[in-house]
């Protein structure tokens, strides 16, 4: 079978050999982040729904799970907000009932675990992994550029009120962006939140590709280590975004190829290659990140309208691979 909801083996800095479940469609969030490596969002919204049939996602997630893989995580995950799928929590389950020997990890901006209904799907993950940046308002809403309906204070208490019944681990991701959440005031405020969500980790992330917004930049290695001084040592780990991890092997093989041979023929965008391949929105980001770390292609900022991030090549020609498998 083709598999059109999963994606990887990836490599991934934070999780290791992560294999992903994109429950949702391209760019489908309750966020606009500056940052994001998918690019505007195109529906912003935080009604939840069934999006993907999920029968869909179990039959691909059995084919590949019950061949025993080396995983160190089955990662829901994709291109835009993953609790936006009402079939998050059955998916979870399914996976956890059938499959035990997996740890599942949630990655989410955290802002649907304001409802009950979210808290309680999230439950059974063994890992939830959500972004904080700010613990002020206008900061939160110039970062994630959100739907309107949603409150910083909001999202921090369901932050906290989900720990207070979770199990698992909670990782908390804090993405810095120089001038903008950096200043004593900010970190004063992020350091109070973080203590009020009580999380396992504390990670630090920063930018390294281009963003939707051209005046976001990366933060310096002295940089982040002085946000890190600020907001404590103990729990807080800085993520290394730049060496390169292992190259993907299994799920995605043949669907790279593909991608490959597009970009070294011409420099895309992730919807051209959305458009050119019928993949996922996720699956095709993923596969991105993988052979950008790999050295195989680059990307850089061009202009179609206003803005877009587009990717080439950096090795010679190849051939287009079979777009099937068989399981």
């Amino acid at each position: 079978m083709k598999y059109r909801h999963i994606f990887g083996p990836v490599s991934s800095h934070r999780l290791g050999r992560s294999l992903g479940i994109d429950l949702i469609p391209y760019k489908t969030c309750s966020y606009n982040c500056v940052y994001c490596e998918c690019g505007e969002t195109t529906i912003q919204t935080i009604e939840r729904s069934t999006f993907i049939p999920e029968d869909e996602v179990m039959e691909e997630l059995r084919c590949i799970l019950s061949t025993s893989p080396q995983l160190d995580s089955v990662t829901f995950a994709g291109s835009g907000e993953p609790t936006l799928s009402l079939s998050i929590g059955n998916v979870i389950a399914m996976v956890k009932e059938e499959f035990p020997q997996y740890i599942t990890s949630v990655l989410t901006n955290g802002s649907l675990l304001t409802r009950p209904d979210v808290r309680e799907e999230l439950l059974r993950a063994d890992r939830v992994i959500p972004t904080l940046t700010s613990g002020r308002q206008e900061t939160f809403e110039r970062i994630h550029r959100p739907h309107p309906d949603l409150a910083i204070e909001a999202i921090i208490a369901g932050m906290e009120e989900f720990g207070r019944d979770y199990r698992g681990e909670i990782w908390l991701e804090v993405f810095i962006i120089p001038g903008v959440n950096t200043s004593e005031e900010e970190l004063i405020s992020l350091r109070d939140a973080i203590t009020r969500i009580n999380p396992d980790r504390v990670q630090l992330n920063t930018l390294d590709r281009p963003a939707p917004e051209s005046w976001v930049q990366a933060a310096s290695d002295t940089e982040m280590n002085t946000v890190r001084e600020i907001l404590g040592r103990e729990k807080v780990e800085i993520v290394n975004l730049s060496s390169p991890g292992e190259q993907s092997t299994g799920v995605m093989d043949e669907e790279k190829e593909r991608i490959c041979a597009i970009l070294s023929r011409r420099p895309s965008t992730i919807d051209d290659l959305i458009t050119a391949t019928g993949m996922s929105g996720g699956e095709v980001a993923k596969i991105l990140r993988d052979l950008e770390n790999a050295g195989e292609i680059r990307s850089y900022r061009g202009t179609r309208g206003t803005r877009g991030t587009f990717y080439s090549s950096t090795l010679p020609d190849v051939t287009d691979p079979k777009t099937e498998r068989n399981c």
